[in-house]
């Protein structure tokens, strides 16, 4: 087993900045992949970032790239968000996958976090 725990998010305003934070336990030689995903009200889970664990290599949404930026540090993968805007308000959690490749499905992942809830006021 592995356990996900995210912090970092909050209420920030348009144009503002968060970092979240995931801190994996247990199991962590299991985790090849790590992402982060977000679920705003009514609507679906979304892929936002992912990261190669061993290689650094990364994959972000389109809507984010060159305002995201997932990293990894030992056992806590980041994602700092710069220039946040309204859309950006969601729930985000973190996951975890065996999977040597960035996969962008929900249910490619078997370990997730309880979400941490950013809001982005206009």
């Amino acid at each position: 087993q592995v356990q996900l725990v995210e912090s970092g998010g909050g209420l920030v305003q348009a144009g503002g900045s968060l970092r979240l934070s995931c801190a994996a336990s247990g199991r962590t030689f299991t985790m090849y992949t790590a992402a982060w995903f977000r679920q705003g009200p009514g609507k679906a889970r979304e892929f936002v970032a992912g990261i190669r664990l061993n290689s650094g290599g990364t994959q972000y949404l389109d809507s984010v790239k060159g305002r995201f930026t997932i990293s990894r540090d030992r056992n806590t993968v980041y994602l700092q968000m710069n220039n946040l805007k309204p859309e950006d308000t969601a729930v985000y959690f973190c996951a975890s996958s065996g999977s040597i490749v960035v996969q962008t499905a929900a249910p490619s992942y078997n370990f997730w976090g309880q979400g941490t809830q950013v809001t982005v006021s206009s």
